[in-house]
């Protein structure tokens, strides 16, 4: 039950915070004359981070 849960809430978490990550940098890139970042590295950061935190979360839970 436990990781079923964690399971659900986790990728919920991973796909908000990928959303807002690239929504954030896509407003820098609206706000500034210069661009901040790339598309590329957008989207790579939106997905690699979440990605590597669901991990980290996992590796913890899988401790207990």
């Amino acid at each position: 039950m436990n990781a079923k849960v964690f399971w659900i809430f986790g990728i919920l978490q991973s796909l908000s915070l990928g959303t807002i990550i690239f929504l954030v940098f896509r407003s820098l890139n609206g706000i500034g004359a210069q661009r901040a970042i790339g598309l590329d590295s957008r989207i790579v950061l939106s997905v690699m981070f979440p990605l590597f935190l669901l991990l980290v979360e996992y590796t913890i839970l899988a401790r207990r």
